[in-house]
């Protein structure tokens, strides 16, 4: 390692590159001299890098340094104001088992404070940090007083520990611990003996506490350290300082470290009021350590922060759910680990009816379950275990059920997410290896124990009559012999007063015996003691308070020790229990007594509660207890005491409570108002009214009425009713006013009075106006009201309403339905109104009485159909028609429309003759040809259109008749083993662009006719396969939509063959270029119809034939049929298209030339 001055230069050969990097540790700059790293080779980077330094003088300063890179690096440490060349100030060091690379600076001096760069360089590149160390200049002056004689943490001696001692950090936590964590952290430490160790915390709290009070005023409300975030710890305290500038200092394993108020730093403070709240910034391993705080030298807090080693072996993954549906988050921890925090869009999640969080047994699969996933749950969702986390995404999509639409789905119970099976086989592998790692470890332990446990022989088996001077830990194994040990120690044990207590141990023999002793004794009578080979028991029957103590067992110079701890909580009898929980029902006034025995060790807490609500001794109150019986004396009960009856038991070993109820029985309160007046005709008056609030613990069976008549000073008995509280009262006249007492009757009296206010028998009490009428919908012919009723009904029922309208402009309102018929319901459609006029409606309610107020009128509404676009209902119009000349034509179309549309009916575009009759209705039309001819023929198309907007239907109508027959049909021979036959065309040929021929051949030895072509729309067309010695005969037809014409005959073709005898014929062949001797025919074809061409060709040799459609080949395409047969080339197109329109072009080509024909075919498109 080579040591370099600050101010030299980094190396850079040259040609080299410096490529910038970022290293994934903070801080760490890396430049990189080539462009492409070659495989299993890197550039230097730092896996550790040194951090500040704040060092008492005179102390050793080391920075720490783990560098990687292939090939390996060399380091330099370079200072930035001065040099690290003197050897005695500055040494290097390098540990290769660790791979740790220091700078140490031992007896560290002021003018070495200073800012250090290390620096990591390879052929590939090199890697730079740097780190500050500040020097903390020691105090000149002579000590005049307590707080210059204190000296700071870093300044005190590190007394080397004795063997037994306990280490100095397990009494700096006890002083800042609470009492419930003393157990905890003496058995981290291996405390057994309590007294003791209770005795010497308290010495140390009075010496700390004269310490303190030098500089404190106030010290409280003391926070550990916890882990905020997976980034930031923080621990806090409240402290009033005597000197408001008195230093604090922040120590970690007792090294003094830097800190700052800035936030943002490693170590910082922050202060608000008297609360110091001191933080620790992105979390490591390196940061687990005793946080200790002094006042000017005076320990003011301490507390253990300890990271889990553990990660996540699988991460949660993002999980996508239904509405409705629960979501599922899992992940497997590397350790065991009994609680991670659940994060859901940044905020800690605990159990509940929304969330469910679940450990397994293991401790290594942990499991969120996000509960009827709604839209709003979408978000981050992350899991934190100690300084590690992972976060996914919950995705909640919107369920699509159509049957869910316009309601609350009803919860799934399907779940989204989780790995199931996949986990459990991680986690089982992770718990194998987490186990062999652990016997592996106790192996060792044990083999290091046998090696190092030796004691003297005198003090082995020196009894222990005296309680040790210090603390003892478990198992104590001290060995004469180090071929027997102890395997598995003794442990302390509570058991509960009654119960059997357990002891074990295991040595590594099992042929060794041993003694057991009680707090120092051999004897011990009534005890059972077990040897189960390897395993030695003690077995305490029946557990009493003399059996508490310190439990030794010695074997063959070895020994353990624990303790027993007899507990004894509150006890109470079973069958007493079940007497003590059984109800107390008394009448008011009377006294109850509830009384329980028990047992446990005194002293024992007693306390009474009623209804939550604890109970003194006083006026009616009388609580009697002693060490194993209590009881209560309730005298005097009041209905109000009735409720839950609790007793309490506590003592030092734990709670037990008793639960009885009282019912203090009392009659009933009175009856409640007001009262609801149900019918108050001239005939009868109808009410009720509410039940007693408190029935008095009885229900109400009857209800004692009386009535006033208003102006009279007497009651009238009416006498008493069923419990129901209702009552009806026919005995009236009319217009009188009644006034009602009603009391309520149960098995435990009567109750006082109720009085209701006066009712009139038949008084007219209108109701009030009902709410002002909603035009639900309008139509030309009906407009649709609903309203609301009125609040106020009068006293009585509401038997129906009246409506009324009025028309813009008039005053006079008109009743809509009649008289004598009043609405029943709370809506109605007024039919009686006249298109086109403005109407207001209001509504008067009925009740008894007569007719009330009317209500508020509606705003003025159009009696209308509502605005609609037009729209064919007929959906199977037909868009093509084939009519024979001399009969009607007609379309008719149905439509709906609002307002009234407009229709227009044109021909190819332009206007229709006056024979085309057109007739409109209201939602209909007609077309109407009364005899059509052929110049009817073509495309109509209707048109419907308001101010909406408008709908287009077309159709074609084609006229024609039975076709009149081609021409005359003449044979010609052209090519051998061919016919070509041509014809006049039909007369209807020009009036019918659907007319096409049908060609039918016979010869004289089939004898019957069959059609050899179709679909032709040119006058002529070639035979092939013509044999020589038959005769043939040909028959052309004309053909439309009507059918076939009358057959055109051609001559009887034949060739007739005759025998020569003695004559020799010579063939001889020429060689002739292609010629078409049948040119292509221009074609106009409509469209979805089907297309035939077809041309004749002649060469020798034969020639090659290549179709083209607007110069592109189109032989391959397989929407086209092309053949060739003897020279006759034919194009067939199953179905026309727009695409088909344009230039068809036939070459023909052979070893001589090439000739081309082409021709043209037109689409004719149809609406």
């Amino acid at each position: 390692m080579k040591v370099f001055k600050s101010k030299e230069e980094e190396p850079t050969a040259p040609g080299q590159v410096s490529i910038k990097k970022r290293s994934r540790v903070p801080g760490v700059m890396i430049t990189q001299f080539v462009e492409g790293i070659p495989p299993g080779k890197s550039h230097p980077d730092f896996s550790r890098k040194p951090i500040a330094l704040t060092i008492q003088e005179g102390k050793l300063a080391v920075f720490k340094a783990i560098v990687t890179g292939d090939p390996t690096p060399t380091i330099r440490w370079i200072r930035s104001n001065g040099d690290t060349s003197d050897k005695e100030k500055y040494i290097t060091v390098y540990n290769q088992v660790t791979g740790e690379h220091q700078l140490q600076m031992p007896n560290v001096a002021v003018d070495q404070a200073d800012t250090y760069k290390c620096l990591a360089e390879n052929e590939l590149g090199f890697a730079t940090v740097t780190a500050a160390l500040n020097v903390i200049e020691t105090q000149r002056e002579h000590p005049a007083d307590f707080k210059k004689t204190l000296k700071t943490r870093a300044d005190r001696p590190k007394n080397e520990r004795k063997d037994g001692e306990v280490d100095e950090k397990f009494w700096e936590l006890l002083l800042s611990a609470d009492r419930k964590d003393y157990e905890r952290i003496c058995a981290e430490y291996g405390v057994t003996d309590f007294r003791w160790m209770l005795k010497k915390l308290n010495e140390k709290k009075r010496e700390i506490e004269e310490q303190q009070a030098q500089y404190i005023d106030y010290l409280g409300n003391l926070k550990h350290i916890e882990m905020k975030s997976p980034a930031c710890a923080q621990f806090e305290f409240e402290i009033d300082l005597k000197d408001p500038n008195a230093r604090i200092f922040l120590y970690k394993d007792g090294n003094m470290i830097p800190f700052s108020s800035d936030t943002d730093e490693k170590h910082s403070l922050h202060q608000i009021g008297r609360r110091l709240i001191f933080s620790v910034n992105g979390l490591t391993q390196d940061d687990a350590g005793l946080y200790q705080v002094d006042i000017e030298g005076v320990n003011v807090f301490s507390t253990d922060f300890k990271i889990p080693v553990v990660d996540f072996l699988v991460k949660i993954q993002e999980v996508k759910a239904i509405e409705r549906e629960d979501a599922v988050f899992e992940c497997v921890l590397s350790a065991p680990f009994a609680k991670i925090t659940w994060m859901g869009k940044s905020t800690p999640l605990v159990q509940g009816k929304k969330y469910g969080i679940t450990v397994s047994e293991d401790m290594l699969i942990h499991r969120l379950l996000v509960k009827d996933c709604m839209k709003v749950d979408t978000g981050i969702y992350a899991a934190v275990a100690g300084i590690k986390s992972c976060n996914a995404w919950l995705i909640v999509e919107a369920d699509n059920n159509p049957n869910n639409h316009g309601k609350k789905a009803a919860r799934k119970t399907t779940q989204a997410g989780g790995s199931g099976d996949d986990l459990s086989k991680v986690a089982a592998q992770q718990q194998a290896k987490l186990q062999k790692a652990r016997e592996e470890k106790t192996e060792m332990l044990k083999q290091h124990q046998a090696k190092q446990a030796v004691v003297p022989q005198a003090y082995e088996h020196e009894p222990m009559t005296k309680p040790p001077t210090g603390p003892q830990t478990k198992p104590l194994a001290q060995t004469s012999s180090p071929g027997v040990h102890f395997t598995c120690g003794l442990q302390d044990v509570r058991a509960i007063m009654g119960q059997t207590a357990e002891m074990v141990c295991k040595l590594s023999s099992t042929n060794c015996n041993g003694v057991w002793y009680k707090d120092g004794k051999e004897s011990i009578d009534d005890l059972k003691i077990i040897k189960d080979g390897a395993f030695h028991k003690l077995l305490i029957s029946n557990c009493k308070e003399d059996d508490n103590g310190k439990y030794r067992f010695e074997a063959d110079g070895h020994k353990t020790e624990a303790i027993l701890i007899v507990e004894d909580p509150p006890k109470i009898n079973k069958d007493d229990l079940t007497k003590f929980s059984e109800p107390v029902i008394i009448k008011v006034g009377q006294n109850a007594t509830f009384s329980l025995s028990f047992v446990g060790k005194e002293p024992v807490k007693i306390h009474w509660y009623n209804k939550a609500e604890e109970l003194f001794n006083g006026t009616n109150i009388k609580i009697e207890k002693s060490s194993s019986h209590s009881s209560l004396l309730l005298t005097k009960c009041q209905r109000k005491d009735t409720g839950e009856i609790k007793l309490k038991l506590k003592n030092e070993f734990g709670t037990t409570e008793a639960f009885s109820s009282l019912i203090v029985l009392d009659k009933p309160t009175h009856p409640v108002g007001p009262t609801e007046v149900i019918e108050a005709s001239s005939s009868c008056v109808e009410f009720k009214w509410r039940p007693p609030k408190d029935d008095g613990g009885s229900s109400v069976t009857q209800y004692n009425l009386e009535r006033q008549q208003l102006g009279r000073n007497t009651w009238k008995k009416i006498g008493n009713i069923p419990g129901e509280a209702h009552y009806k009262d026919t005995d009236v006249d009319h217009g009188r006013k009644y006034c009602y007492r009603i009391r309520a009757i149960t098995a435990e009296g009567i109750s006082d009075v109720f009085e209701t206010d006066d009712i009139q028998a038949g008084t007219k009490a209108y109701p009030g106006p009902p709410s002002t009428p909603k035009v639900d919908s309008a139509f030309k012919e009906c407009i649709n009201l609903s309203w609301a009723p009125p609040t106020k009904t009068g006293g009585t029922s509401i038997v129906g309403y009246n409506l009324e309208k009025r028309k813009r402009g008039s005053n006079l309102w008109s009743q809509v339905n009649p008289p004598d018929e009043p609405i029943r319901a709370k809506k109605y459609g007024v039919k009686d109104v006249v298109e086109g006029i403005e109407y207001e409606f209001r509504v008067s309610a009925i009740n008894f009485s007569g007719v009330g107020d009317p209500s508020s009128p509606t705003e003025f509404v159009i009696a209308r159909d509502p605005k609609m676009r037009p729209n064919f209902l007929d959906r199977k119009l037909k868009s093509f028609m084939v009519v024979r000349a001399g009969n009607s034509a007609r379309v008719n179309i149905t439509f709906e429309a609002s307002p009234m549309a407009n229709i227009i009916w044109v021909k190819d575009g332009i206007p229709m003759n006056k024979r085309v009759t057109v007739s409109n209705t209201e939602g209909t039309s007609q077309l109407l040809i009364p005899s059509a001819e052929r110049c009817d023929s073509g495309i109509y198309t209707i048109t419907v259109k308001n101010i909406v907007g408008q709908e287009t239907f077309s159709t074609e109508i084609r006229v024609t008749d039975d076709p009149k027959p081609p021409g005359p049909v003449e044979l010609e021979e052209n090519v051998p083993g061919t016919l070509t036959m041509s014809w006049s065309p039909s007369p209807d040929e020009k009036q019918d662009d659907r007319l096409h021929y049908t060609v039918a051949q016979r010869d004289s030895v089939k004898q019957t006719w069959h059609t050899v072509a179709d679909h032709l729309f040119n006058n002529n067309f070639t035979a092939v396969n013509i044999m020589p010695g038959r005769e043939y005969n040909f028959r052309v037809y004309a053909k439309n939509d009507m059918g076939l014409s009358q057959a055109s005959k051609s001559p009887t073709w034949g060739i007739i063959r005759k025998k020569e005898s003695n004559r020799i014929f010579t063939l001889t062949y020429t060689y002739s270029a292609p010629i078409f001797t049948v040119p292509l025919k221009a074609h106009i074809s409509p469209e979805k119809y089907e297309c035939y061409m077809s041309c004749a060709v002649r060469g020798n040799p034969s020639p090659h034939i290549t179709w083209y459609h607007n110069n592109i080949s189109i032989n391959t395409n397989t929407n086209y049929y092309i053949t060739n047969t003897c020279g006759v080339c034919s194009l067939l197109i199953l179905r026309v298209g727009s695409k088909d329109n344009g230039e068809y072009k036939v070459v023909a080509e052979n070893s001589v030339g090439h000739a081309e024909c082409t021709t043209k075919l037109t689409v004719r498109g149809m609406l």
